[in-house]
């Protein structure tokens, strides 16, 4: 008996529950992401206008990166309405590249067990991380043009347009330029280029600051000049010449080399604790040389092992986006679990995230963090010192310590994907795909016993396949039995305990 048959005599067009990944889930997508939610839906997405942190710890296959992408959908909406206060989205949530960088930059000893290359992680770390995501995508914005064609409805609600970007003054433009200069990690083009292709966009002018080099080449020029006239007079030897001449030029370059070098320095120092970015030293200078030495003076620069600097770069990062109309910061974590460094070890995963957690990062203005986490990690929570929870004081944070699912909120969910792949005017229930003897009841305790989506999914995909594999297209049977629903239910409960042991 073939699945879409009896799914067809229901008036489901589709299988809704073929799909186990909401990264990969059309039906997910394009339906129930606006449909269907989460009884603790309001506490994690809370208001946009005052962007605020939420933890949320759940179990695989609980639906946190659902919940991160409704998060994300429901945002750009957002912006949509609210043109002028929209939100700035970053999107925490590929850690590989980040963590290959700091690798690299470990010593040989250090570099080789990631037990190791986790302890040296720190917060700051997660801040240049965060700054060169939020960074790379400012620049991406004000580059790409407002005649691009056919952007999509989530491009549109956060565009930065032509307009916004002859509103800034040149204080911010040189804000957002050093941010470039430090965290954008595009490879669209080369770094000094796509640097000065921003800073022409932004109409920020330094033309001026060469001036130590020609008052250099100028002076070079006149002692030159003044060494030949001194030397065919008889006035000096050609011994004194040939040293005088170099001597005289040197002390004209100095003031130049004395910027170069104090941009060397400042280049050696980003290059050296900028660790989850790739930056050259050589490009690092050409850059800082091309701000006015007034202008680049005293300003913050990820070059010291400390989260001061990156405070202040957040906050100029935040106070640029804001004059492009962006009224607050949300960043989006999510798949802790996912890199290859972690391997899904709790161990692991709990060096990796618990810098993350201060309280000053948690905390700050403008900024909400929305922190999707493994069900492990909760627990380590729970053992933590004293110490650990005075700095990050989990409870001013909006935390969900268990993201779990009733067996009525998993009918529901199975309900409004049954009803988003169904024909229109239908609007079918799980239960209708079950003989009667199994009853309304019996399907809540089912569903309670597999907990989250994932198990709940991939059970009725099974337990569909396998009714249809027991019956023939000519002599179909379109209701599941009881005996096909409880074998494939204890075959299921017993792989998911084994699984977990």
């Amino acid at each position: 008996m073939n699945i879409q048959s009896f799914l067809e005599h229901h008036g489901i067009l589709r299988n809704p529950f073929a799909e186990e990944d909401a990264q990969t889930d059309p039906v997910f997508k394009e339906h129930c992401i606006n449909s269907a939610y989460h009884p603790v839906w309001d506490k994690i997405y809370g208001d946009p206008s005052e962007p605020a942190t939420a933890i949320i710890f759940g179990p695989k296959g609980s639906g946190k990166t659902a919940m991160r992408l409704q998060i994300d959908r429901h945002l750009a909406s957002y912006n949509r309405e609210h043109p002028t206060s929209r939100i700035n989205v970053i999107r925490y949530d590929d850690f590989n590249p980040f963590l290959d960088h700091f690798q690299e930059r470990l010593s040989w000893r250090s570099n080789k067990k990631p037990e190791k290359v986790f302890d040296a992680w720190r917060l700051w770390d997660h801040m240049d991380a965060i700054l060169c995501l939020g960074t790379t995508q400012m620049i991406d914005r004000a580059l790409s043009s407002n005649e691009d064609s056919s952007p999509s409805l989530f491009e549109e609600s956060s565009r930065i347009h032509d307009d916004d970007l002859h509103k800034i003054d040149r204080t911010t433009a040189r804000d957002m330029l050093l941010l470039a200069c430090c965290y954008d990690q595009s490879t669209v083009s080369t770094f000094t280029g796509r640097w000065d292709q921003f800073r022409r966009k932004l109409g920020y002018s330094n033309w001026y600051v060469q001036w130590d080099l020609w008052l250099g080449a100028v002076w070079t020029v006149l002692m030159v000049v003044l060494v030949v006239y001194l030397f065919r007079t008889d006035r000096i030897g050609w011994q004194t010449s040939a040293w005088l001449a170099p001597l005289l030029s040197f002390l004209g370059f100095a003031p130049y080399l004395l910027r170069w070098f104090r941009c060397q320095r400042q280049a050696m120092g980003v290059r050296r604790h900028m660790r989850v970015g790739k930056r050259e030293i050589s490009s690092l200078r050409k850059v800082l040389m091309r701000f006015p030495p007034k202008e680049l003076a005293s300003q913050p620069l990820p070059r010291f092992s400390r989260t001061d600097d990156r405070f202040e770069l957040l906050t100029k990062l935040q106070m640029a986006t804001k004059k492009l109309g962006f009224a607050g910061t949300i960043v989006l974590v999510d798949r802790v679990d996912e890199p290859h460094l972690t391997g899904g070890k709790p161990e692991l995963m709990r060096r990796f995230v618990w810098p993350l957690l201060d309280n000053k990062l948690l905390k700050h203005p403008g900024l909400g963090l929305k922190m999707m986490l493994p069900q492990e990690l909760h627990r380590d929570v729970e053992r933590e010192s004293n110490e650990f929870h005075e700095r990050a004081r989990l409870d001013k944070q909006n935390v969900i310590p268990a993201f779990a699912w009733t067996g009525e909120s998993l009918y529901d969910l199975a309900r409004a994907r049954m009803t988003a792949c169904s024909a229109e005017g239908k609007s079918p229930e799980p239960k209708d795909l079950f003989d009667e003897q199994i009853g309304y009841a019996r399907l809540l305790a089912t569903f309670q016993s597999l907990r989250v989506p994932r198990h709940l999914f991939r059970f009725l995909y099974r337990v569909l396949v396998e009714h249809c594999n027991k019956h023939s297209d000519s002599q179909p049977r379109f209701t599941i039995e009881p005996q096909t629903f409880e074998a494939v239910l204890a075959v299921y409960l017993r792989e998911m305990e084994s699984t977990v042991s």
